[in-house]
């Protein structure tokens, strides 16, 4: 059976990526999600302890992934959940909590950014996304921007001419 799983935090570390003999890109990082609550008792939101996620990616994605994450991005991983058993030569043992992931994007409920289609070339397809985050102006609400209509079918700011499509 395979677990799916959406886990959404912060790169802990830098996007390590090696190319293995016979091609295949693999790009890996960790993944640190603490979750929140609001504590009534003290009037004010509490960090509660920290789970540690160890991301795989491969192909175009690890390609992609290498490319524009960095420590400390906010980041929305999607894949499948593998918890493994291991044991080192001097006898310390642990649990390993992976995700082999289908999807990695940036988390833009912390910031905004923007997206680059690579076309494909000699049998490779792929994406890669350029992000800016940004943190959110305190007193910005979730109010829509000036740019953007809160109605995307009402936002024209795409080429509607069939060339480049909408941008969803």
């Amino acid at each position: 059976m395979t677990e799916t799983v959406t886990v959404r935090g912060f790169v802990g570390n830098d996007v390590r990526h090696v190319t293995t003999e016979k091609g295949l890109p693999i790009s890996t990082f960790r993944v640190g999600s603490t979750p929140r609550r609001f504590d009534r008792e003290r009037g004010e939101w509490v960090d509660g302890e920290t789970n540690w996620f160890t991301v795989n990616c491969f192909r175009a994605l690890a390609q992609n992934v290498h490319s524009t994450l960095s420590k400390g991005d906010p980041v929305v991983v999607s894949g499948r959940l593998r918890i493994r058993q291991w044991e080192k030569d001097s006898g310390a043992r642990g649990t390993a909590v992976e995700v082999d992931a289908d999807g990695v994007g940036h988390d833009l409920s912390f910031g905004t950014g923007s997206f680059t289609r690579i076309v494909g070339g000699a049998g490779q397809s792929g994406f890669t996304a350029t992000a800016t985050v940004e943190p959110r102006d305190a007193g910005a609400g979730s109010e829509p921007s000036a740019e953007h209509s809160a109605d995307p079918a009402a936002d024209q700011s795409w080429d509607q001419s069939g060339s480049q499509g909408p941008p969803f």
